[in-house]
């Protein structure tokens, strides 16, 4: 569960002037962008560096989530990317976009996660009758979205990345190129190669549940 903690406030009864005030700066949070939330938060404001994690989070967990197939994978990726984020925002570049900077960081801890995640594999025993039937499970669930799950579990990691980047976050291609450190040319090549392979995966997937 990300989450960060609010400033505690006084206790005890308030002055209506008091509550005034907090109440004007409550809004004065909310309605912030995201540059100046940033300064905020670096002046120990909690409350700005929170409403930087719900403004942006969501969407990079979901991303998260997509590019590892595990939603508990993607909440540790998403944990530690925060704390990251949080220690390194002294050298956030403010002409830069917020959750562009912010994704960046989670692809990052992405690619890390899945070259642990190859590493230990190496070590595992493979059983392959149960490879053999790992595209069925897609078959069994009679679920697009699993079938699609499935078929983005296939790519190579950095063609998943890019399309997913591309096609479901919807990044120009700066931004992708920001994200990944990866060239326009070679970002365009890894998307049209995802879109190759995920409509062969997917047709294939088609004509075993029909046959």
């Amino acid at each position: 569960m990300i989450r960060v903690e609010a400033a505690s406030r006084p206790l005890g009864a308030a002055t209506s002037a008091g509550c005034d005030a907090a109440a004007a700066a409550r809004v004065s949070v909310d309605t912030m962008d995201d540059v100046d939330a940033v300064s905020r938060a670096l002046e120990g404001d909690t409350e700005a560096f929170a409403l930087l994690v719900d403004r942006h989070a969501s969407v990079c967990l979901r991303y998260a989530t997509r590019m590892l197939g595990s939603r508990e994978d993607a909440e540790d990726v998403m944990q530690e990317a925060l704390m990251r984020a949080f220690r390194a925002l002294a050298t956030y570049d403010r002409t830069r976009d917020f959750r562009t900077w912010l994704m960046s960081i989670v692809a990052n801890r992405c690619r890390t996660t899945l070259a642990l995640r190859a590493r230990r594999e190496r070590f595992l025993t493979v059983d392959p009758l149960a490879a053999e039937s790992a595209p069925a499970a897609a078959d069994d669930a009679g679920n697009d979205l699993d079938a699609i799950q499935w078929a983005l579990a296939q790519l190579d990691p950095k063609h998943r990345e890019a399309f997913l980047l591309k096609h479901v976050e919807e990044l120009s291609y700066d931004e992708i190129a920001t994200i990944t450190g990866a060239g326009i040319s070679a970002l365009k090549m890894r998307v049209r190669r995802a879109c190759e392979r995920m409509r062969d995966l997917l047709e294939d997937e088609d004509a075993r549940t029909n046959a």
